[in-house]
């Protein structure tokens, strides 16, 4: 019985991965569709892009900031013990850009951004305003979104860049004013290790954050049910779902834009 039970629970568990697999594929298959079909709403857009870059530049910028001043002093007491102090600016600008960077910020995007979409989504949802859309001939995935993606797509690579120059100052900062380096020969450390593919490749893993943040949000919210208690599980979901498939994808991303 033990095992039937447990063979029961193995197949539900597979079943339900792949219903919901199946349901996220359809959804992405209309987001594309609608994306590339008229009409467009610009102006959802822009202010899409209000709410998801520049109102989430604050928080990123503190997370950057921090981030850059423990990676210095972490790796100052790391690499003093074998008297290679002289790396710390270049672990330093190397990480930022190429994992703290885009991970942390599509971290903290997730959490204010994509709980905010499956919230404001799931609330017209359960309130019938997504039905009423339709009713007026408007497609909802055109209109609530296509603009919602995309901007989460073009804002994120943006709120990195700025976050790696912000990461690295505090870097600087701690470095200098704390652990007493020469400020010049941190600079120009930074700037001799420092090449474009390591920038590239932070930024083409932001707009993929930026996607699966917006997409999750969207797609939790835009099929969430059972009123109030429906949408704090839609906003749950979407949060742990991004989360989860960021780091899934960061691994992914890294294994194929460095793999030599």
């Amino acid at each position: 019985m033990f095992i039937l039970r447990f063979l029961e629970f193995i197949g539900r568990f597979i079943f339900q991965v792949l219903d919901s697999a199946g349901k996220l594929g359809i959804f992405l298959w209309r987001t594309m569709v609608a994306a590339l079909t008229p009409p467009w709403y610009p102006m959802q857009f822009f202010r899409q892009l209000l709410n998801v870059g520049y109102l989430s530049l604050p928080v990123i910028g503190l997370t950057a900031i921090f981030s850059g001043m423990v990676l210095a002093l972490q790796s100052y007491t790391g690499f003093s013990r074998f008297n290679a102090s002289n790396a710390i600016a270049t672990v330093v600008v190397l990480s930022m850009t190429r994992e703290l960077g885009p991970v942390l910020a599509g971290l903290m995007l997730a959490g204010r951004v994509g709980a905010a979409m499956a919230a404001e989504l799931g609330t017209m949802r359960v309130t019938e305003q997504i039905d009423a859309l339709s009713t007026l001939s408007t497609n909802p995935m055109q209109y609530l979104v296509v603009p919602r993606v995309v901007a989460a797509l073009v804002s994120l690579p943006l709120l990195v860049l700025v976050a790696d120059v912000i990461g690295v100052f505090g870097g600087y900062l701690v470095a200098v004013y704390q652990l007493d380096f020469n400020a010049s020969n941190y600079l120009s450390q930074t700037e001799h290790y420092l090449e474009v593919k390591d920038v590239m490749s932070g930024l083409i893993k932001a707009g993929a954050f930026g996607f699966i943040v917006a997409l999750m949000g969207c797609y939790h919210g835009y099929n969430s049910k059972g009123g109030a208690a429906g949408v704090g599980r839609a906003t749950t979901n979407a949060v742990v779902s991004a989360s989860i498939l960021i780091l899934l994808f960061n691994y992914a991303l890294t294994a194929l834009l460095f793999n030599r």
